[in-house]
């Protein structure tokens, strides 16, 4: 496995199991992961027992944040490219399988029966809010696909994919923003410099701009969010955050399951990002060897981290371009 492809495999493998590590812990208060288990009964070489489980969740099982992931994979692969439609039904039968968990807005969204282009805009125009991290929560795939294509590639299918859920430019654009820094970590940079977070701001279209900014600051803290974290802003801000002051993959999920709030999302995202600075070694063969995906509306179906790490090697070495917007859709 080259060092590449060891980080992508990370970014993947990272996000599942921060997803499935959060999951029990979701909407509980803040530090009640290390209150049950703390480092010194679990370190690196050894413990086991943080993939716990409960809330509705099978020990290492994840959730709707690494099956839509998935599905972004699956469709990439299948299509060799960027088939906006083709991954919205993909979503659609998702959906309609009853997964045990699905975002409030991505669910009216998928259900709506609007066509594909037009959905989570009309929820938008309806609602006028839709800047929740849904989209930063399955970015891992597509960001490690389109890191090879170049930036404005993986920019362009960052936003793309993420309006097809969320209507709201800011979480197009804190999609752009995790693409663009997964894409520096795998070419072995520092995505958390602050360097290279201000060049990837500069490519935030100017509205947003300032509000990104302010999150990902290198003195901001989760304490200072005046959202929850399942706002795009706070969640990307905190996975950098988590990033930032840790040294190790393991670290930086535990810190970002420590905010508490919406822990499988931002530990989802945090652990992508800290999956592609540290590799696939980096994370806890304890947390990997429980870790399962089942599959809503491909019944049978179960990834275990064998399929991921498959998916990951699968989505570097695939470099077909992506294809043309078709005449008349809408968003970005």
């Amino acid at each position: 496995m080259t060092e590449r492809t060891e980080r992508a495999a990370g970014a993947v493998v990272g996000s599942a199991v921060g997803d499935a590590l959060g999951a029990p812990f979701e909407f509980g208060p803040e530090g009640a992961f290390s209150a049950r288990f703390p480092r010194a009964r679990f370190p690196h070489a050894g413990g086991g027992g943080e993939m716990c489980g409960g809330g509705g969740w099978d020990p290492g099982e994840a959730t709707d944040d690494t099956q839509m992931a998935v599905l972004v994979a699956d469709s990439l692969l299948e299509r060799g490219t960027l088939d906006l439609p083709d991954l919205f039904t993909r979503f659609r039968r998702w959906a309609a399988a009853d997964p045990k968990d699905i975002g409030l807005q991505t669910e009216v969204v998928l259900t709506s029966g609007e066509p594909w282009d037009l959905a989570a805009a009309s929820h938008y125009r309806t609602h006028h809010r839709a800047a929740g991290n849904g989209a930063l929560m399955r970015a891992a795939p597509a960001a490690v696909h389109f890191a090879g294509h170049g930036r404005a590639a993986s920019l362009d299918a960052a936003r793309r994919v993420a309006a097809l859920t969320h209507g709201d430019r800011a979480a197009w654009e804190g999609s752009a923003i995790l693409h663009d820094l997964v894409r520096v970590a795998l070419d072995g940079g520092d995505p958390v410099a602050p360097a290279t977070v201000a060049d990837a701001l500069a490519q935030v279209a100017d509205p947003f701009r300032q509000r990104w900014a302010t999150v990902l600051a290198p003195d901001w803290h989760p304490r200072l969010a005046t959202e929850f974290n399942g706002a795009v802003w706070p969640c990307l801000g905190s996975a950098l955050w988590a990033v930032r002051t840790t040294g190790c993959y393991e670290d930086a999920v535990r810190a970002a399951i420590d905010l508490g709030g919406d822990t499988d999302t931002v530990a989802a995202v945090t652990g992508t990002l800290a999956g592609a600075v540290h590799g696939l070694g980096a994370v806890p063969a304890r947390w990997t060897d429980p870790l399962h995906v089942p599959m809503p509306g491909w019944p049978g179906r179960v990834l275990r981290l064998p399929d991921l790490v498959d998916l990951a090697a699968r989505l570097t070495h695939c470099t077909r371009p992506a294809a043309p917007r078709p005449p008349g859709a809408s968003g970005p």
